[in-house]
């Protein structure tokens, strides 16, 4: 490959080409509004009923927590490893890795589940066009299979814009975004006006809840909602500063917790509890149906279709960076630290991040309706990406401890609020994880089965300490040594005072 060479300092060819809109939409195309609404809250409403608001708002708090953690970290160590670079200087090097890993895998999950899910809305959009069969095969939205097999040719085409270049990639999902919000936000405030169904304020009432089971499933499947608004910070080391990394994500957190509520609500008002939690990937149609006949009804399944296919583009970047993060200290090969002399990117590492997920999502065939197969793997990568959140959390309140005396501004940002958070978090992935354990007593490919549930994201750790374990003493990868302790990135900030001067 004549345009790629190695990395061998960090940062050294990626082009700082981006700004804070970058990010916000780097970060807003990742998180997904509309695919999350669209899907999502179907699946959200067969776990909590019409507590979804409530869910998604408390989801926001432990979210806004960590994304301060996020940001305190990225000052004094911008890194595109991000939680596995800062968990690894401040809570060892194991843990660290774990960090790093838990996304990576999650992220490889993610780009298979979306892939299934992009194939499913492009049959429904055939279906609207009139074309509901193939040879003489009849297209099925809800076949795995089917939608697996269109959603790779759609993999196909978005690989080759992200390896293209992050500056051609955000330019291309501005206009996603800009089409499918005006859209979303169109269609959900006519829901709210329009909608037939009563609104209620129980549907904020924390004790209609049930149990304690459905209150942590909740919040979990609400904070893969909002995973991905850290993705700003993955292309840190291609952003002009630093601080506009954090500023991306905020603005990215805060309309994301607008849009879903905003959504939460429309949909509530204008179905029932019954189509809600049963309308699968149909429900952006299915609501916009209720509201308005063709052709205007389709315009929700385009906007979704878009936003599934942003999202996709936006999931390989980040995964792709953090590749390279790991590969620079050895703890994955070299192959992940190529930088393209032509691009500026991790060409090579961004092409095989996609044929793992396209190998991942031919896999998860084995499970015949796609319905279950999306609540399987969000069910997996919930656990995961609470397990990494809280861990960044704690990494923050560990690295600013030596802030305990410097005022009670930077004590209760620096280190109670990522604590309090990342417990949190911990804790609810580890509520769950025992849940799912005591679920089921025998075991079956079912989205219903707790042993299933529970495998997925067991098999993916185990996985990754083997991983790291031949990172330690196969490659001897100079992060598990001591003296790697030293960030790659700009040195902290040894003095509280020069850490003072600079606002949370």
């Amino acid at each position: 490959m004549k345009d790629v060479i190695a990395a061998t300092t960090p940062s050294a060819e990626l082009k700082k080409s981006l700004g804070v809109f970058d990010g916000v939409v780097l970060a807003a195309s990742s998180t997904a509004a509309t695919t999350s609404i669209g899907i999502g809250l179907g699946v959200l409403s067969s776990i909590v009923g019409r507590q979804t608001p409530l869910i998604l708002l408390l989801a926001f708090l432990p979210m806004l927590g960590i994304a301060t953690a996020y940001a305190r970290l990225n000052k004094v160590e911008p890194n595109c490893g991000a939680s596995y670079a800062w968990v690894g200087r401040s809570m060892g090097p194991w843990l660290g890795f774990v960090a790093g890993w838990v996304p990576l895998a999650a992220g490889v999950v993610f780009l298979a589940y979306t892939t299934s899910v992009t194939g499913s809305i492009t049959l429904q959009f055939a279906h609207k066009a009139g074309l509901t069969g193939v040879m003489g095969h009849r297209l099925d939205a809800n076949s795995t299979f089917q939608s697996t097999m269109v959603g790779l040719v759609v993999l196909a085409a978005v690989t080759w814009t992200a390896v293209t270049g992050v500056k051609k990639a955000t330019r291309f999902q501005t206009y996603l975004l800009c089409f499918e919000y005006a859209v979303l936000l169109l269609f959900c405030g006519w829901g709210i006006v329009a909608g037939h169904q009563d609104f209620s304020l129980s549907w904020f009432d924390p004790f209609a809840l049930g149990s304690l089971s459905t209150l942590a499933q909740g919040l979990v499947l609400a904070v893969f909602f909002y995973w991905g608004w850290e993705s700003a910070f993955s292309v840190t080391e291609e952003t002009r500063r630093p601080e506009d990394s954090a500023r991306g994500s905020f603005i990215a957190l805060f309309t994301m917790l607008g849009l879903f509520l905003l959504g939460a609500v429309a949909f509530q008002r204008v179905m029932s509890q019954r189509e809600l939690s049963g309308s699968g990937t149909e429900g952006l149609s299915t609501f916009a149906a209720h509201l308005s006949g063709e052709p205007w009804a389709t315009l929700p399944l385009v906007a979704i279709m878009l936003s599934a296919v942003a999202s996709l583009q936006a999931g390989i970047i980040p995964t792709a960076r953090l590749t390279l993060a790991m590969s620079r200290e050895r703890t994955l090969g070299p192959l992940w630290s190529r930088i393209s002399a032509k691009h500026g990117g991790p060409t090579a590492g961004t092409v095989v991040i996609t044929s793992l997920s396209a190998l991942v999502a031919v896999l998860t065939m084995v499970i015949p309706k796609l319905n279950e197969a999306i609540l399987a793997a969000v069910n997996a990568i919930g656990i995961l990406v609470a397990l990494y959140y809280g861990l960044t959390a704690l990494a923050c309140a560990l690295r600013f401890r030596h802030l305990v005396r410097a005022g009670l501004r930077e004590v209760l940002g620096g280190i109670v609020l990522p604590a309090v958070c990342g417990l949190v978090l911990l804790g609810l992935g580890a509520y769950l994880a025992y849940y799912y354990a005591t679920l089921s007593t025998t075991f079956a490919l079912s989205a219903d089965n707790g042993w299933f549930n529970l495998l997925c994201p067991t098999m993916l750790l185990v996985v990754g300490l083997i991983v790291a374990a031949v990172a330690k003493w196969y490659r001897r990868a100079p992060y598990f040594s001591p003296a790697s302790a030293k960030p790659a990135g700009p040195v902290e900030p040894a003095e509280p005072d020069a850490l003072r001067s600079r606002p949370a």
